[in-house]
């Protein structure tokens, strides 16, 4: 009988074990993606915490020291995402402590595409309902634009393997409870991150809702490069309009009102000069005839 027992223990385990290692197979990380998020000195309080949101968004993101601005990010960047085992990358780039700039690119070999990151607004700020437990894998949503023109299907599949979180990482968390959700409107990309939320009575993806969680931002596209922070420009933004454009245009008037004011006061002294009167010969005629008495 103790035979018996131990030969139905053994098998049991060796169930048990051959169970375990399906599971383990089944729980396997294949999709090893790993993005690098982190920033160029002198960024302003408003995109350092805009970068601490989307590493609270990406369980498979790694930090890194802020880069020195004077660096040739197109050398010293693959460096450092080789040493830190990441095949992708978010750069955030501050330009006259104004500018934010927005590089997400793909490594070793490209592509790469850069935006001018607007209407910036981080979930601290924003004081909104939603919520998600940190780690867990986000959806992705995307504009059916997306699909219309080539260079939106590249910038589909570069946000997907860079803000996707893969199967079975291992800090992510075994469920979905919150959609990241890419726009197009007016040529820029916008989004938006959103809890999925339902009634505690019925649980159908017909009684699903969407609370806004945050962060929410506007992304300009400016260009799109082959390789990784340079190269060949597979798209260039023919509306796109510098940062320096838009603010000279916008003190434009105020440097018509100038000019106008200059000018002003350059022809009046001119009406001066032109309305002074001639000398009359007949003025000293009576001062004559005072000096001969």
């Amino acid at each position: 009988k103790k035979g018996g027992a131990a030969a139905a223990g053994a098998a049991g385990s060796a169930g048990a074990t051959e169970e375990d290692a399906k599971e383990a197979a089944g729980r396997k990380w294949v999709n090893r993606q790993r993005t690098l998020v982190f920033s160029s000195r002198g960024v302003s309080y408003r995109a350092r915490h805009l970068m601490t949101d989307l590493r609270a968004l990406m369980p498979h993101s790694k930090k890194e020291a802020k880069m020195d601005r004077k660096d040739r990010i197109g050398e010293t960047i693959p460096e450092i995402c080789e040493l830190r085992n990441c095949n992708n990358c978010v750069y955030f780039e501050m330009r006259k402590k104004r500018d934010l700039y927005l590089w997400v690119s793909k490594m070793p070999h490209g592509p790469s595409a850069k935006f001018l990151v607007e209407n910036v607004h981080t979930m601290d700020e924003l004081k909104l309902t939603g919520n998600c437990l940190k780690g867990s894998r986000p959806l992705l949503d995307f504009d059916a634009a997306f699909d219309k023109e080539p260079h939106f299907r590249l910038l589909k599949e570069l946000f997907v393997q860079t803000f996707g979180t893969p199967r079975n990482h291992p800090k992510s968390k075994a469920f979905i409870d919150h959609v990241l959700s890419f726009f197009i409107l007016d040529g820029r990309v916008w989004m938006r991150n959103y809890q999925i939320t339902w009634r505690e009575s019925n649980r159908d993806l017909e009684d699903t809702q969407l609370t806004e969680i945050g962060p929410r931002f506007c992304l300009n596209p400016i260009r799109i490069f082959d390789g990784c922070f340079g190269g060949p420009t597979l798209y260039e933004n023919p509306t796109y309009t510098t940062p320096n454009a838009v603010r000279a245009a916008q003190r434009l008037p105020n440097a018509t009102k100038y000019r106008n004011r200059t000018q002003n006061k350059v022809d009046r002294l001119q009406r001066l000069e032109d309305q002074v009167l001639s000398e009359d010969e007949m003025d000293t005629v009576f001062h004559d005839a005072v000096d001969s008495d």
